[in-house]
């Protein structure tokens, strides 16, 4: 059956989220009590794909919770141009499902050689990125079958987000994450009307998806998952870069998916949604916020989280099955997209 494994793991995320709370927090403790004594002058993160996207949110929480520098890695300075960067006394985070993208291992070998304190955040405890690495963080999500990742992406958010709130002494974000499983659960009972949705945009080539903040990786992941699930000529754009010129481009009939969550930029994506109606752009609108789903086109509401910071662990669930569904009324396989491998190696 078309679809059968995407489907699956999307629905164990409550249970792999779960599972990851209560196992690798001893783990993440002392990761954080390390970071807490000596901290990292610098941050370097390292990804493609998904994991890529989850970096991007990981920039965003170190910079605003901890407020150390934050770079994200082109690993071709190394790989190609064999580049020696200076990074005493930063630490480089690795995030890959599998741990075999052969550019993201050498990467992280070529920052311990250059003096960096690494970490893998992976699903496989025997890949060679967690061999390499001086510290290791297991993402507990089983096999994931579906060349899609889904249930490695949301815990990926998770091992970040708990690994900077605890290094930020955050306790209230920390304990928040305890109802990430059951907030979850909640946004998958919306399936039905996701459905809906799908069936209603099925026709749709191209898309804009936008957002700002934690959530522009929501906006990036969207898009991913929709070129690769749908064959769907998706971007994504932080909703300041489309005022930068983008937005002149967008006319009547092109869908647009807003991600808007409330938090620091509720106020300015709501504006966005509404210039982008003007223009006569049909609009999706995702939020748990309800004067922006009455902004909305379309409206999907999801559960809010109690915490800005914790807002894409939910939302990546109905962007998720929005592209599940697309796919599978565009007659195509999500779990196995055209020309594509669950492991992907470049050097």
């Amino acid at each position: 059956m078309r679809g059968e494994f995407m489907r699956k793991e999307i629905y164990e995320q409550p249970q792999v989220i779960a599972r990851l709370l209560d196992t690798e927090g001893p783990q993440i403790r002392e990761l954080a009590r390390r970071w807490r004594t000596r901290p990292p002058r610098l941050v370097v993160l390292a990804a493609r794909g998904s994991s890529d996207n989850a970096a991007l949110y990981g920039r965003y929480l170190i910079e605003i919770l901890l407020g150390i520098p934050v770079s994200l890695a082109a690993p071709s300075v190394r790989t190609l141009y064999k580049a020696k960067l200076r990074l005493r006394d930063t630490a480089t985070i690795c995030l890959s499902q599998s741990g075999r993208s052969p550019d993201i291992v050498e990467y992280m070998r070529g920052a311990a050689e250059m003096g960096a304190r690494t970490l893998a955040v992976t699903n496989d405890p025997a890949s060679p990125l967690a061999r390499a690495a001086d510290d290791v963080l297991l993402l507990h999500s089983g096999r994931e079958r579906s060349i899609a990742a889904t249930k490695t992406y949301t815990a990926q958010l998770t091992v970040l987000s708990m690994l900077v709130a605890a290094a930020a002494g955050y306790k209230r974000l920390l304990d928040a994450h305890r109802a990430l499983p059951e907030l979850i659960a909640s946004a998958l009972s919306g399936d039905g009307g996701i459905k809906e949705v799908a069936a209603g945009y099925r026709r749709m080539n191209e898309c804009i998806t936008v957002s700002r903040g934690y959530n522009f990786a929501t906006a990036l992941e969207a898009a991913l998952k929709l070129r690769e699930t749908s064959a769907i000529g998706a971007e994504a754009l932080s909703s300041a870069d489309l005022l930068h010129g983008p937005i002149a481009s967008i006319g009547r009939g092109l869908p647009v998916l807003a991600i808007v969550p409330p938090g620091k930029a509720l106020r300015h994506l709501t504006d966005i949604v509404r210039r982008l109606r003007r223009r006569g752009a049909r609009v999706i609108v995702i939020s748990s916020d309800r004067s922006a789903l009455r902004l909305a086109g379309t409206p999907l509401q999801v559960p809010a989280a109690s915490d800005e910071a914790l807002s894409p662990h939910l939302l990546a669930v109905t962007v998720h099955l929005l592209a599940y569904h697309l796919a599978l009324f565009r007659r195509f396989d999500p779990d196995r997209p055209r020309g594509l491998k669950k492991v992907t190696r470049v050097l």
